[in-house]
Order: structure tokens, then sequence, then C-alpha cells
């Protein structure tokens, strides 16, 4: 039985796989899952057919890459903009257009393509199924929009109905055909036609609304009947509800839109600066307590078995490249080495007169980890500040240049940032209303052997308040963005979205939510940071684009810390590291498959 982490990260791997093949079928970079929905760029997508939403939980990959195929069908031959000028206003009516429109973009599979059209067929199929079994059918609306669905699919594609519900849609399938046959046969010769295929569908969608209002009508006072009705309604159109909650083991971040956020024209404010601070984290604790947190600290490390001389490799692997570093001498062949041709004359045997260039694997990489110091992070600070630890030596191991920074609020609820904002007279949607406090653990010019007690103030909990978390990313890309590091990593250790009690009551839930999305967004269109969310307990899928999930409950273990490396790695670490992370499981003896001086070799050819 899978662990909640093992739940969490199969789900993201099964969206990153998929996300690659809507790419790929599409040609869109910008396609990529989110908290578990599909965005292009920072725009969501909405999943506009009921057979395309999957449970995580209950169905296979197969049902995901059915959805994935659906999905860029419908984004390469619908027209969003002419369907949403046609789409009807009725939610039933809205609800079959919906539905006939993807079915219309799936009969445009191409013919190389069988195995697209395989996917879609079983994942209608199976979503028929699922639908009959949850007893929706029982009711009379149910079986009319249910045989509806059946009709329509078998008219478009050419495919019989399904097999094992034939008979229990054979009585309505009967009385609705005489209505709707004319519209059937005027879909299936238009469905390569978006604007001459609507009007079919509209037909259809209106004589279906045209059925339900007059059977309401009848079974007007029948209250058992109209429960029913309202209850298959409801659970069929539930299923183009986007927004609802899917279950898993690790709940993944909620978030929404702010309207305080959306309408400010000047986008995110801040009430006052005056009291932010940034601080050396070392300062605010004393250093006999300093020196007992860092014992505690490698007590800890010392426990936890883990091989950082073996993680340093894998890390160097994926952010070490070769460089130019002078030259190798004496060589048979390359250049012509001018120095040694007197060489030639006095011993016309020698061949070693060329020289090549020489290379090295070289890590122009600056990796921020930037941690959480709110509240809710005081149960888990531990072992972060250990997984903190051991990645900040084996990042060094590797070359990579290391900082880690923290961020809270100066004070609780608001502090004197709110007490001038009362003082003021309470003006409308403030911005941010508390003291922001950032601190430095370890700044990038400092080795983690100078820097090793500092580290330790990450267990002074006292100091954890509230999170502004856009702020804090902000402050720590710019940071990075003052060091000359041909690769920018920034990874995120939050278990929760931002929270400042003061900032929400004076503005809305989500203003700080939005903030943070849009600063993420805007570095990485900008492409100068990497941002990378690592969540603890938590989903973090709607802040960020690449990110983890762990569960620190549980001993930290070298599962975890490939499952970083992997992360960090991205592009390269997906094609490389699982091989890597399976030979490096087995034991101290493995050695990793391609070593520095092997990719330097090769890099050169």
């Amino acid at each position: 039985m899978l662990t909640p982490q093992q739940k969490a990260q199969r789900q993201q791997k099964v969206e990153e796989l998929c996300a690659a093949a809507i790419r790929a079928l599409t040609g869109e970079p910008a396609l990529h899952y989110r908290g578990r929905r599909l965005y292009c760029g920072t725009r969501p997508l909405p999943v506009a057919a009921p057979h395309l939403r999957t449970d995580p939980d209950g169905d296979d990959f197969g049902a995901c890459r059915a959805v994935t195929d659906g999905m860029a069908l419908r984004l390469q031959h619908s027209d969003a903009e002419l369907h949403r000028r046609l789409c009807p206003a009725e939610p039933v009516e809205r609800l079959i257009f919906e539905l006939l429109e993807q079915l219309r973009v799936e009969t445009l599979v191409p013919a190389q393509m069988p195995g697209m059209a395989h996917n879609l067929r079983h994942r209608f199929e199976e979503w028929s199924r699922a639908f009959y079994r949850s007893g929706l059918t029982e009711s009379a609306l149910g079986i009319l929009l249910y045989t509806v669905a059946q009709i329509c699919w078998s008219r478009l594609t050419g495919q019989a109905v399904l097999a094992d519900t034939e008979d229990l849609i054979e009585a309505t399938r009967a009385a609705i055909v005489p209505v709707l046959g004319a519209a059937l046969a005027g879909m299936r010769r238009q469905r390569n036609d978006q604007a001459a295929f609507a009007p079919h569908a509209l037909a259809i969608a209106r004589s279906v609304g045209a059925m339900i209002r007059s059977a309401n009508a009848e079974q007007d006072g029948a209250e058992s009947g109209e429960r029913s009705d309202a209850e298959a309604r409801h659970a069929f159109s539930l299923l183009l509800d986007f927004d609802r909650e899917e279950g898993d083991g690790i709940a993944a971040a909620t978030t929404g839109d702010s309207k305080v956020f959306a309408a400010s024209g000047d986008g995110y404010r801040v009430f006052t600066t005056r009291y932010d601070r940034e601080v050396q984290a070392s300062a605010l604790v004393r250093k006999a307590l300093l020196q007992e947190y860092r014992e505690r600290i490698d007590r800890r490390v010392a426990g936890q078995g883990i091989n950082i001389a073996r993680l340093a490799r894998m890390l160097a692997a994926i952010l070490t490249v070769p460089q130019r570093d002078g030259w190798r001498f004496g060589e048979e062949e390359g250049y012509v080495d001018g120095r040694r041709l007197a060489q030639l004359i006095s011993s016309p045997a020698e061949r070693r007169l060329f020289r090549i260039e020489r290379y090295r694997p070289k890590a122009n990489c600056l990796v921020t980890l930037l941690v959480d110091c709110s509240g809710s992070m005081k149960e888990y600070i531990e072992p972060v500040t250990v997984m903190v630890d051991i990645l900040v030596r084996a990042l060094e191991l590797a070359g990579v240049t290391t900082e880690i920074l923290g961020f809270t609020t100066g004070a609780w609820n608001g502090g004197r940032a709110q007490r001038e904002w009362l003082a003021r007279g309470r003006p409308k949607y403030p911005g941010r209303l508390n003291e922001v406090c950032h601190m430095v653990f370890k700044e990038a010019g400092r080795s983690w052997r100078r820097a090793r007690t500092d580290i330790a103030a990450l267990l002074k909990v006292d100091l954890f308040r509230e999170g502004i978390d856009g702020e804090a990313v902000e402050w720590a890309c710019n940071r990075m963005l003052g060091h000359s590091a041909d690769r920018r990593i920034l990874i995120v250790i939050s278990d929760g979205c931002p929270m400042d009690s003061a900032t929400t009551l004076a503005n809305d839930a989500y203003y700080l939510d939005n903030h943070l999305k849009a600063v993420v967004a805007r570095h990485e269109l900008q492409r100068d940071v990497e941002i990378l969310g690592l969540g603890v307990g938590l989903d973090l899928s709607p802040f960020y684009r690449r990110r983890l999930a762990t569960d620190l409950s549980r001993a930290l273990d070298n599962e975890l810390f490939f499952e970083l490396v992997r992360l960090i790695g991205h592009e390269r670490a997906s094609k490389a590291a699982p091989a890597d992370l399976s030979r490096g499981a087995k034991g101290r003896g493995s050695a990793h498959p391609l070593s520095l001086r092997e990719r330097a070799k090769a890099s050169r050819y």
C-alpha cells in the first residue's frame, strides 16, 4: 500500500508525463499541471466534459492519458472564443453543448495515432460504467442524460453504444431518437467544421432541456421523483465542477482568486515598510544556546545514516557543466604547439607536438534555501534543519554555492504596522499589514564550516510567527540576482499557504496567495531564477510549477534526498536520475554510473 508521500509523488509523476505528452501533441510549451489542473501559462484550462474528470485514487494512468489526449484535441480543433459565444446559458443546455463539442473533437484523431483513439474509447466506456454503477440512471433525468450521451457518442464515432447498458437505454433511445434524428445526422456530417456543427449541437441541447422541463412540470408534486432528478442533475453537473476538491494522501494547498488583488491597479501593496527588517538570525540567539542547537543537529545528522558523499556526486552530475580550463600539452594530435617545433628538427620521430583544450566540470550555480518560519513550521523545524544542513554540505562538496534564508513577521496580528493603520482611520484595502522579518542564516560567501553554528538558529522557534511568502520569494530572488552565477535555484520550504491575519482581515482571504503566484509566475517567465517548492506535508502545486511534497513525520532517508536531486535536476535528472537512484539504493559499493571525468570526456565529443 502506498504511503501518502508515495501517492503524492506518483500523482506528480503522472502529471509530468501527461504534461509532456500534451505539449508534444499541441506544440504549446506553456502547458503544465498545477494543483491537479491543466494550465496554459498562468491561465487554468477548463475541463469541458464530464468523462474527462478522473479520480486520482480510482483511475489508472490510462485514464489520465486519455484525458490528456482529449484536452490536446480540444486545444487543436476547437475555437474557444467561438465556443464561448455560442454556448447557451441554461445549465442543462450548456452541459449537453459542452459534452457534444468535446465528443466532436475526439472524432478528429489522426489516422496515424490509433493508440489515442483507443485511449479515448476506453475512457468514455469506463466513465459510462462508473455513471451506471453510481445509480444515477435510476432516475428519469439520469437515464435521459445518460442515453443522450451514449447516442451522441455512438453517432459521432460510428461505434456501438456500450453493450453493458444497451438494454437499459433501449426504451429511452426509442423515444428520443425521432426527436433528435435530424440533428444527430447533421452532427455526424459537420463534425469537421465547428461553426457548422454548433447549430445541430444546440438543437439537441435545447430539445433535451425542453424534455427535462416538461418532465419536471409533469412531476410537480411528486417530491421523491423531484429529489431523485435533482440529485442526478447535481451529480452529473458536479463532474464539470473543476473547482471541487479531490482527496489524496497529502492534501493539496487550497487557494482562490483575490478580488482586492485583481481590482488593485498597481498590484500588490504594502501599507508601510517602516518596521520591516533584515537580520542575521544568529544575532537573535545566545551563543551558548546556538552551540547547544548545533550539537543537537550534529547528533541528528549522525543518526540519519545519509551518504553525503554519494549525494554530492549525484548533485555534481546534474549541476556541473564542463568548462574550458587551459590546455593539455604533449599530445599526438590537436593544435600544433609552436614551442615544440624545435623538437621536430632535433628529433624527427617525436610526435608529441600538439596541444588540446582541457575541460573540467564546474558548478557555476547558486542554490538558495528559503525556509518558511511561520508558526505552523515549529512542529517540523528540526527535521527541516537537519535536511537543510545535509543538503548544504552535499552541495558544497559538489562545488555549488549555497545560501540559507528564512522569513517570518516581526509580530503577530499586524504589530506596529496595524496600529499605524488604525491610527490613520483604517483606510480601505491597505495591502500587506504586518512587519516583515527576513532572516539570513548563511550567506552565499560563507562556507558551511564557518556558518554551521549560525545555521542552528533555525531551531529558535520562538522567532516563528506569520508568513508572507510572496515578498520573501521576491527578496530571495533579488539577492540571488546580485550573484554572477550561470544558474540560480531557489528552493522554498513551506508547510502551507501565505498567512497573515491582519492582512487577510483588511483585504481578503487570497490576497497574499495571489501575490505569491504572481511573483513565481513572473520569475518563471523571465527565467532568471528557478523556483522550486518543497511542501512539508502539503502539495504546493497551486503555487509552484516544480515542487515536491514530503512527509517529514517519518525519519529522513536517502530516498527523500534522491527525490530532491531529481527535483533540482529537472530535465536532465528526469532522464538520468531513475537509473542513478535505483543503483544508489543498493548499497555503499555501487558507484555513480557516470563519473565527473566521464562526463567531461563525453562533453568533448
